[in-house]
């Protein structure tokens, strides 16, 4: 009996420590989970005290202090890669027509790089940028002669474009300033579809490598979809440039603050030939606004040029704008021409380029 007591005691005790062995480790299971549990709310509260009190340029900092980081960012929109030109046009051709029956000149200039069909096929849509700057009336030379805007909206649709865009974010009133520029009417009457400026017209575009405009407000809404780029821009005088072609044309593309670009006139009109590199240039010089520009205002500032100027390149363009048209060779050319060549935007030495010259009735 005592034996069988014995027995029954020892397998009591070997349960009781079987027990304690087995709490032991769910205690120590329990206690370990705890701890884990105790340092990821530690490392959540100490992670959540960083981000709070971090200096907002430290990573993963929440701090806001002037609100900006709350604020949506906006989206940057960007051009087509290498522009709207072609990409087999070799060396840059420069066609010149002199004469005075303006649809003969914008047709003879073309054809002298190639042809408007070279540049413009039936499933193009084209945006046309004049300069309507002003409110002015085209004979004072400041803006775009509407005849030679019309000129080419019709060759552009001989080619067979789908579209026909004409716009420019003029400094002045754009409706006063379409409107007394003869543009409205010319663009209107030749086919074209006229789009002004509203503010959400506007978006942010990048300007990779540019120095002024590497963000910056773009005219956006006429390039949604377009497929060419042509500019067309008179030839004049200007005040702080010392000469407004087709390189210059483009700062009517800009928003925002762009009087602020007058600082360093000739750094922005080189960031413009980076910013947009169009299919063709028109240099319009069938008047000349020789003196007084920008904005002119006196017909003795005007001369007649009777010469239409077509060309990839807009520097060799405005170069022989410079020297044939503005009666400058032999002056140094203004700043811009060499900091656009420096960046191999385009050659100012314009008798490099393959030049074909024709004299019209």
């Amino acid at each position: 009996m005592t034996k069988t007591c014995d027995r029954q005691d020892a397998q009591r005790d070997a349960q009781r420590d079987a027990q304690d062995v087995s709490c032991d480790a769910q205690r120590q299971k329990e206690r370990r989970a705890f701890l884990k549990q105790l340092g990821i709310i530690s490392g959540v509260a100490i992670g959540a005290g960083y981000a709070a009190l971090a200096p907002p340029s430290w990573p993963l900092s929440l701090r806001d202090p002037d609100g900006e980081r709350g604020k949506p960012r906006p989206k940057v929109h960007h051009l087509p890669a290498g522009g709207y030109a072609l990409k087999d046009i070799g060396t840059a051709p420069l066609g010149i027509a002199h004469g005075k029956n303006i649809d003969a000149l914008v047709r003879g200039a073309i054809d002298g790089i190639g042809g408007i069909k070279r540049y413009v096929t039936s499933d193009d849509v084209v945006v046309i940028k004049p300069n309507v700057a002003f409110d002015r009336p085209a004979v004072l030379g400041t803006t775009t002669n509407p005849e030679v805007l019309a000129a080419l909206i019709r060759l552009v649709k001989e080619a067979g474009a789908k579209e026909i865009r004409v716009t420019d974010n003029p400094i002045e009133s754009p409706e006063s300033c379409f409107e007394r520029s003869g543009i409205r009417t010319a663009a209107l009457k030749a086919g074209a579809r006229i789009i002004l400026p509203s503010p959400a017209d506007f978006e942010l575009l990048a300007t990779p490598g540019a120095t002024h405009i590497g963000t910056w407000p773009f005219f956006w809404r006429p390039f949604v979809g377009a497929t060419k780029v042509i500019g067309v821009a008179p030839v004049k005088d200007h005040n702080l440039c010392r000469a407004s072609m087709t390189t210059k044309n483009w700062y009517g593309l800009l928003g925002g603050r762009r009087n602020q670009f007058h600082q360093d006139i000739h750094g922005i009109i080189s960031d413009l030939a980076l910013m947009l590199r169009p299919t063709f240039v028109l240099l319009d010089g069938s008047r000349v606004l020789f003196r007084s520009g920008p904005t002119g205002g006196n017909l003795s500032d005007v001369r007649a040029g009777n010469t239409i100027v077509a060309s990839t390149d807009s520097l060799a363009a405005d170069a022989f704008g410079w020297d044939e048209l503005l009666g400058r060779k032999g002056e140094q050319l203004p700043g811009y021409f060499q900091q656009a060549a420096a960046r191999k935007l385009g050659n100012p030495t314009w008798q490099e380029a393959r030049v074909k010259r024709v004299r019209l009735g």
